[in-house]
């Protein structure tokens, strides 16, 4: 190579020996990328011509914010300082997850960085893990995408260097043994590389990112859960969520945007197993760059399937005001298990376009308004009760409040479409639980009808209703229950005692 002849506006066709040379050194077999570290070679000796370039520190992003847009037109020497943190957190409301997590945070930081730049990575797992960890970036071209050259100890720091080659939108994943553990706690991530052109303009940039939890608990059991390598072979999850948690991107967490501003959506899914149907409901993606390659878009589309370790670019023009829902489309992932966000947009109507009103905010179920506030006044009512206790054992009345409170939540979850949130029920289809003769007459009953379902024709109120209950043994805990039927008891203006765990039980060891 002839030092002279090096152009800094196009340095790929001479920086290309040197990124082989670099993989020629951390070769290693491919089973090594989850075992162990490879030997420490040293700083890798870089041409005068990649010295010369431009030194920048990367802007790391946390969910679901993105690095502004890279406006240079010519290669630089970029250094990514990623941390490896492990942090108790909020998987949904009274539950937490000991996550591993790039940057603490699931998914892990936005990394964007432009086709042909140098990338000096250093992976630094922070001395409070209890475990190693490393790094497989799906934008690398060498041995396990970087896993080879990271794993790195609790207190240490692992470096290496190497070219982005192919522009695109790219996972990135612990590769630790068992893999599938360490991506199950929330290690994924998505790396950016911008096409030398760069990216057309658009007015807001967001990033989403979709993954599974295999807790041991059910989802909605409270308190801290594990994670169940059980489920997790048989892909059973019982959370799908956006952003690594239930309702990251739902009330004031939502995106947001202008009616007339053009969105981008870098979408991924961390997995480990499932393959997601990316949707916004009321929406239609104009540009589609599906797999996340970034040359041949496609036009009009719904639905994208984006698979486990993989992502896809999505571009809207947003026309009218309202709230547009992000799903995955295989639906009891969005409304039963917490795949589900939100962009909130505002502006002027136009009424040629969309004439009616916004989504009504039951329709989302557990995230609808009434939900969220039943979920604060919860709060509220926990921090009564700790206070209540240091002075005065007697809170019965508290807890059967706090009962209530969390019963709305699971009937707006799943009781509201049916029995209506008003509880009068539809007539002559399903029954009303306001004022219900019925339903007030029997607590055994009704605990029976909820666990085990009910079929055929009732008298409640005088009126006959020949319908069908579906049993909720499977979906609801113990707890869920006997919550949601001491709010069906206490509201509308019913009145009745809260209902126990204990209670829900003895109906559920029943045979009949």
């Amino acid at each position: 190579m002839q030092p002279n002849s090096f152009s800094m506006k196009n340095p790929t066709r001479y920086l290309l020996p040197a990124a082989l040379c670099l993989a020629a050194m951390l070769a290693l077999p491919v089973h090594a990328t989850a075992e162990g570290p490879a030997d420490a070679k040293g700083p890798v000796i870089l041409p005068t011509e990649v010295l010369a370039l431009p030194v920048e520190q990367a802007i790391l992003t946390a969910p679901p914010h993105v690095p502004p847009a890279i406006k240079r037109t010519y290669s630089a020497r970029v250094v990514v300082n990623l941390e490896v943190r492990e942090v108790v957190a909020k998987l949904a409301d009274g539950v937490e997850y000991t996550f591993w997590t790039y940057g603490g945070q699931v998914p892990g930081s936005f990394i964007r960085i432009r086709e042909g730049d140098i990338v000096e990575f250093h992976l630094n797992n922070h001395p409070s893990s209890k475990l190693p960890h490393n790094i497989d970036l799906h934008a690398v071209t060498g041995p396990g995408g970087g896993a080879a050259s990271t794993f790195t100890a609790p207190g240490h720091s692992s470096q290496f260097t190497f070219q982005a080659l192919n522009p695109g939108l790219y996972v990135y994943h612990c590769a630790t043994a068992p893999v599938p553990m360490h991506i199950g706690n929330g290690m994924y991530g998505l790396i950016l590389v911008e096409p030398k052109g760069g990216l057309p303009p658009v007015d807001k940039e967001y990033y989403v990112m979709q993954g599974e939890f295999y807790t041991s608990g059910r989802y909605g059991e409270e308190g801290l859960q594990s994670f169940d390598m059980g489920k997790a072979i048989d892909e059973r999850p019982p959370y799908v969520v956006f952003n690594g948690a239930v309702g990251s991107l739902v009330g004031d967490k939502a995106i947001t945007a202008n009616v007339g501003e053009h969105v981008r959506i870098y979408f991924g899914v961390g997995g480990p197993n499932l393959t997601s149907s990316f949707h916004i409901i009321g929406e239609i993606f104009d540009k589609v760059y599906p797999e996340a390659g970034l040359s041949l878009p496609n036009a009009n589309v719904q639905t994208t399937l984006v698979p486990s370790g993989g992502a896809a670019v999505v571009e809207f023009k947003v026309d009218v005001p309202g709230t547009f829902i992000l799903v995955d489309h295989s639906l009891t992932r969005a409304f039963n298990k917490g795949a589900l966000g939100m962009l909130k947009v505002s502006g002027p109507e136009n009424r040629v376009i969309y004439s009616g009103k916004e989504i009504d905010a039951v329709y989302l179920g557990a995230q609808a308004e009434e939900g969220s506030d039943s979920a604060k006044r919860e709060a509220e009512l926990k921090a009564k009760i700790l206070a209540e206790i240091r002075s005065n054992p007697a809170i019965t009345s508290l807890t059967k409040e706090m009962q209530v409170e969390k019963g709305k939540q699971v009937y707006m979850g799943l009781c509201f479409a049916c029995h209506q949130p008003d509880g009068k029920g539809l007539p002559g289809a399903f029954p009303p639980l306001a004022g219900s003769d019925y339903l007030l007459a029997d607590r055994e009953r009704a605990i029976r009808t909820v666990l085990k379902g009910q079929t055929g024709p009732i008298t409640v109120n005088g009126v006959i209703i020949n319908s069908a209950m579906p049993p909720q043994e499977a979906v609801l805990t113990d707890q869920q229950i006997a919550d949601v039927l001491t709010y069906v008891y206490n509201s509308w203006g019913n009145k009745g005692d809260a209902f126990t765990r204990d209670d829900v039980k003895s109906i559920r060891n029943q045979n009949h």
